[in-house]
């Protein structure tokens, strides 16, 4: 480590300096025994972290704190105690920030898809205490996926994955663009490397030709800005692929149809010399129109600065040209970091704290969710999504959720002004509430004393801070009338699909919905249907499924009862993995109507010129069968050379990229093929039927647990096609 130690020496105090050496000897006793995947010592990883850190400028304790991030997690022997006593508690609080709640004896996570939530949770709650925290989580995901391709595939999907989802998308939320960059493109490259080969192909040919536009740019823009006497620093840079990638789906483009493949960067002193700048590069080439941005006067909500101008080569290739200042750079790489200055005073805290408002609106979000799950959600699709950017009255700069209407804007500045919004205006034109917002449009709401919400909103808003809080309303206005409401929804759900919510309303059906649901009562559950909280489909859903398991089962157990004491008679016929007793030569087959496995309670059923058919003993037509209970007769599996059996499952998901890629990779990797798969998308819910062959309903079982990890699902069962 005598790198870092050197490194940290010419800036460090004497004091600081004793801290770090500890540090460095402790880090290297805690993970002697360790390696990494790669086979090095594991302690190079933190050694890279920590210098990493300290490259960013950032202060002694978060440079040791970068140091010691793992020492909790991977070293059973070291507790957060044993950091507080040696290091203190400001470099305890960053790594508690960093560390999984299973590694802090804190955790009763039961599921995969819990403890990432509860994990990130800790995370988001430990950044908005202390923002050094992101810096160090950021440092080490981005040093992790630079030595990914030690991993094994699994882990580098799921890595890039999750990076892709969450770290990435929290870089660019604190403005660390050059951390953001290149994790987009580590996770482009393992999650869909076909894509990335083809996309450097693709650029290649022209490369030569943009390196050349781009010296030329860069000498010209020298030259004449001297002349000028502005002094600059003047560089060039291809845009990343990732960004290009995304810009291709987006707008459903071609790469020779992208104009800013190549970009050079003017960094001057002075806001002054950045607009001076501009008008003596306009002068020397065509500005491509509607492609200046002022976010200087307009600065980005992740505190990114800069003027952007695409301009026409004397080739006619198009380039951009970003100008910014010295401090607006190190701002535009290092986000929050270029800001995290303890020695400079209380104005810098109270600046930065102005910056990390979007954060407090985030958390404010777990007040509204009914899990913790829900919670990490919400923040991903309010705040981890693709933005509009709109304007108050006043002129400050609000993001938005692409999509976004003026309801989702009136709940975003206060619950008030969305509660009683009664009309809006856009650009001073009254326009409706469902209106979809666009960049620049200036915003102002309309309200009312009388105004409240309308249910119809919640299919107006996009964002779940809107739809959280319009549902809070409801909740809070009549309980009692919203029991009621709730009550006659469900009643007549139950009616469409033929049943008397009387029969539905047993106790014990409703156990696992107020367990999902965190709900205490049964009135809780009508109260949550009548203001939106939960649909009369995921309530039904559960109570059908445990109405009919029971029916069902009574029904099986009943006609056992009446066979039970016959024996198995040896002229039974043997028949695709199945013995029916008494009858020989009988033809047997499986019916459709629920697709028996190798492992399922079985009945045989005896038709009319197809031999016995073969039904589970939960068949939802068993009740039909039973009217000719002479028909029926005793079978079971047994083993067969026919290995595989076709089975149907349903998955109910939110709405995101790669959901069925991921899906189906965990088929693949259990060498399943897929017969069929079917997705339907509502909203933001995602309605997949999956068909594919499986040994037997003990498979079957393994696979709907894996698909259920599966990010964003949250409901998988077997169906019958």
């Amino acid at each position: 480590m005598a790198d870092l130690r050197e490194a940290c020496a010419q800036r460090f105090t004497q004091e600081e300096m004793e801290l770090l050496d500890r540090a460095i000897a402790f880090a290297k006793e805690a993970h002697k025994d360790q390696k990494r995947e790669s086979g090095e010592p594991y302690y190079t990883h933190p050694e890279a972290v920590a210098r990493m850190l300290f490259d960013m400028g950032m202060d002694s304790h978060t440079v040791i704190a970068g140091l010691l991030h793992d020492v909790v997690e991977d070293c059973a022997a070291v507790t957060l105690d044993t950091v507080r006593t040696n290091f203190g508690e400001d470099i305890a609080i960053m790594v508690d920030g960093v560390t999984k709640l299973t590694k802090t004896g804190k955790s009763d996570i039961l599921t995969k898809e819990e403890a990432q939530a509860e994990n990130l949770r800790k995370l988001f709650l430990a950044i908005a205490k202390d923002v050094r925290v992101v810096i160090i989580k950021l440092t080490d995901r981005l040093h992790n996926l630079r030595t990914l391709e030690y991993c094994t595939e699994e882990k580098q999907i799921r890595k890039a994955r999750e990076t892709l989802d969450v770290y990435a998308p929290l870089a660019h939320r604190f403005g660390m663009g050059a951390i953001k960059c290149e994790l987009e493109d580590l996770c482009f490259q393992y999650l869909w490397p076909e894509e990335y080969q083809n996309l450097k192909k693709q650029i290649e040919p022209q490369q030569r030709e943009r390196m050349q536009t781009l010296e030329t740019a860069i000498a010209t823009i020298k030259t004449h800005l001297a002349a000028a006497g502005i002094e600059a620093q003047i560089n060039g840079r291809p845009k990343h692929l990732y960004s290009i990638y995304k810009k291709i789906q987006r707008q459903n483009r071609v790469v020779q149809d992208i104009y800013d493949l190549i970009a050079v960067r003017v960094i001057v002193n002075t806001i002054n010399d950045c607009y001076a700048a501009l008008g003596i590069i306009h002068a020397i080439w065509k500005p491509v129109p509607g492609r200046f941005k002022d976010y200087i006067a307009m600065p980005k909500t992740n505190m990114y600065r800069s003027l952007h101008t695409t301009l026409f080569s004397e080739t006619g290739l198009p380039f951009e040209v970003q100008i910014r200042t010295f401090e607006m750079h190190r701002t535009a790489e290092y986000g929050i970091a270029a800001h995290w200055m303890y020695k400079e005073g209380r104005a810098n805290r109270d600046e930065l704290d102005s910056k990390l408002a979007w954060l407090r609106e985030a958390l404010e979000l777990e007040n509204y969710a009914d899990n913790t799950r829900e919670f990490v959600e919400n923040i991903r699709k309010d705040f981890f999504s693709d933005y509009v950017y709109v304007l108050t009255p006043r002129g400050q700069i609000i993001d938005l959720v692409t999509g976004s209407t003026p309801l989702d804007f009136a709940y975003r500045i206060h619950s008030n002004v969305g509660n009683h919004a009664q009309h809006a205006k856009v650009n001073g034109a009254i326009v409706r509430l469902d209106y979809k917002l666009k960049n620049n449009d200036v915003v102002e709401i309309v309200t009312a004393p009388n105004a409240t919400p309308s249910r119809d909103w919640l299919k107006i808003v996009k964002t779940q801070q809107a739809k959280a809080k319009i549902r809070q309303w409801f909740k809070k206005a009549n309980r009692e009338e919203n029991i009621q409401r709730g009550k006659e929804m469900l009643s007549e759900a139950a009616r469409r699909q033929g049943r008397q919510l009387s029969e539905l309303s047993k106790a014990e059906y409703f156990d696992d919905i107020l367990k999902r649901f965190n709900m205490s009562d049964l009135d809780d559950v009508y109260a949550a249907i009548g203001y939106g909280g939960v649909t009369t489909g995921q309530v039904l859903h559960k109570l059908m499924e445990q109405y009919r398991k029971e029916a069902k089962a009574q029904q099986a157990a009943e006609w056992l009862e009446q066979k039970e004491g016959q024996r198995p008679q040896q002229s039974g016929q043997q028949g695709r993995g199945v013995i029916v007793r008494g009858e020989p030569n009988m033809v047997v087959r499986f019916a459709h109507c629920c697709s028996p496995l190798p492992g399922d309670p079985i009945i045989g059923y005896i038709t009319r010129g197809r031999g016995v058919s073969i039904h589970r003993a939960d068949c939802p037509n068993m009740a039909d069968l039973m009217v000719e209970p002479e028909r029926m007769i005793e079978a079971e599996w047994t083993r067969s050379e026919r290995s595989t059996y076709t089975a149907s499952i349903q998955v109910i998901a939110g709405e995101r990229p790669g959901l069925l890629m991921e899906i189906s990779q965990i088929l693949l990797n259990l060498n399943i093929s897929i017969k069929s798969m079917n997705a339907k998308t509502t909203g933001d819910i995602v309605n997949v039927q999956l068909s594919f062959d499986v040994s037997g309903a003990d498979q079957l079982e393994s696979i709907i647990k894996q698909v259920k990890r599966v990010k964003l699902v949250n409901e998988v069962y077997r169906i019958n096609v």
